[in-house]
């Protein structure tokens, strides 16, 4: 029972609101010794989640980089980039990231686009900038930023089983394993590259019908 202290360490540190931080550091503390370990072996486990995880803390990095960006005009130079380009428009426009995000998420490059990093200040503005173009007085900011993430989480949901050492397919291989079915992890991401263009043709899809119907309002 001495093993559970750790949770009476972190009801009591939240009812007292002290720093969830210390709270959630003081309780794996508690519970560590409580379970006999020695101060070496607790350190030890905490150096170890860290550098399990440590990529998690990459976006405290990502983040200021991208306001000091919006900070100097980012977003603007975006939309006047998109603007100059002859023939571009939002549909065609998601339509390459889609294809650029399942690509890389394909080859468990996962992290080097997203909301953050990449939606909110380039692809965002830039696909409202097209749409403004296509309609002008007609646009709607928030159908284009909804459209501008449902692309990214298509493309990154259906791309990255495709990586056969992603998450996902690990977790599959085990759960199949469990019941007696040994299968190589190969076998289950090209499975996926089906499903995958099947995401692609239906998404694709949606977005040409939004230039189309741009389009009409344009003639209207």
């Amino acid at each position: 029972m001495l093993e559970l202290a750790g949770i009476a360490v972190i009801t009591a540190g939240f009812l007292l609101r002290f720093n969830p931080l210390l709270v959630v550091i003081a309780s794996a503390i508690v519970t560590g010794l409580a379970a006999g370990l020695d101060p070496v072996t607790i350190l030890a486990a905490f150096g170890k989640a860290f550098n399990d995880n440590r990529y998690i803390t990459i976006i405290y990095i990502v983040l200021p980089v991208i306001g000091i960006l919006e900070r100097h005009g980012l977003q603007a130079r975006a939309r006047d980039l998109i603007g100059r380009i002859r023939g571009a428009t939002m549909g065609r426009l998601l339509l390459a990231y889609l294809l650029f995000r399942q690509l890389t998420a394909a080859l468990g490059l996962t992290s080097i686009a997203g909301p953050a990093q990449s939606v909110r200040p380039l692809i965002a503005p830039m696909a409202e900038a097209a749409d403004e173009v296509q309609a002008p007085g007609e646009s709607d900011p928030e159908r284009v930023k909804a459209l501008a993430a449902a692309t990214d989480n298509i493309g990154l949901f259906f791309g990255e089983d495709i990586f056969i050492a992603i998450g996902s397919i690990l977790l599959m291989k085990g759960a199949l394993q469990g019941y007696g079915i040994d299968l190589p992890p190969l076998s289950l991401s090209v499975w996926a590259i089906p499903t995958a263009i099947a995401a692609t043709l239906i998404h694709g899809t949606r977005l040409l019908l939004a230039d189309r119907r741009l389009k009409r309002q344009r003639g209207g």
